[in-house]
């Protein structure tokens, strides 16, 4: 049974790791604080998949359980994330390389966001992702109508960030 559990998360996991990466890049500033953050998200998804009883799709909850281990580590230590030892967990999640060239017209984006709070970023983060306002508000557990409020402040904070 334990095997079918790792080839599940094996494949919910690689199909949606690119939600990963992007939460990462959002919230780290150089490739080794990426990789940190990344295989904390791994250790994390992994520790609650458990947990996952599919009440939403995989990927919402995901980016659930990516946000808060984000946004937990980036409030313990702004310049440095702290990881967890990964070599106690017997399989190996073969990872994509992460190429970046295509987000080079978007580094002055994403470093406006950078600029912004946790909610902020998040909010943007899954707006870019097309998600719609009824799954950015399940998924930060705040309301529709919240969400579409914050959403329109976080607009106004980074048109003023980017056209100064």
């Amino acid at each position: 049974m334990q095997k079918s559990l790792e080839d599940k998360f094996l494949n919910d996991f690689e199909s949606n790791q690119n939600i990963v990466h992007k939460i990462c890049r959002i919230y780290t500033t150089n490739k080794s604080d990426h990789n940190d953050l990344f295989q904390e998200i791994i250790i994390q998804v992994w520790k609650n998949y458990p947990k996952f009883r599919g009440d939403a799709k995989f990927s919402t909850w995901m980016y659930r359980v990516a946000l808060n281990t984000a946004i937990s580590l980036y409030r313990k230590s702004t310049r440095t994330i702290k990881t967890q030892d990964i070599s106690d967990i017997s399989f190996k999640i073969k990872a994509d390389e992460y190429d970046d060239t295509e987000e080079q017209q978007l580094k002055s984006l994403y470093i406006a966001i950078r600029n912004l709070n946790d909610i902020d970023k998040a909010l943007v983060f899954l707006y870019l992702e097309d998600k719609s306002y009824r799954e950015i508000s399940h998924t930060l557990g705040i309301s529709e109508v919240n969400a579409r409020v914050k959403m329109n402040r976080a607009k106004d904070k980074l048109k003023k960030i980017l056209n100064p």
